[in-house]
């Protein structure tokens, strides 16, 4: 399949891209991810290692449209956890009793 990262075109393939990741461990990430095999990959990291380009030539959603062409599941960044707020004493005592606490 041909498709275009940072403007520049490529001509890949589901095998081709399975063999490019192949003995390359993935990096930590909370990002977007592209399961190749049994493992998550950054969206990024799997973009440097197809294209042999520097990370900041291309978006993650170019080498995403291009994995979900080629049929690789891709998985979108988590939603990230609401800050949780410090109680003072009498709203700790407050939702103790049962009494809704604003915070």
């Amino acid at each position: 399949m041909r498709c275009v990262i940072a403007r520049f075109p490529f001509e890949l393939t589901k095998a081709g891209v399975l063999e490019s990741m192949k003995g390359i461990k993935p990096e930590p990430g909370s990002g977007e991810s592209v399961i190749i095999g049994r493992r998550h990959y950054p969206v990024k990291q799997v973009g440097q290692v197809i294209t042999r380009q520097d990370r900041r030539d291309f978006s993650a959603a170019e080498v995403l449209r291009a994995m979900t062409q080629l049929g690789f599941t891709c998985r979108a960044a988590l939603p990230k956890a609401a800050p949780v707020g410090i109680l003072s004493s009498f709203q700790h005592a407050s939702a103790m009793l049962g009494i809704p606490v604003s915070v």
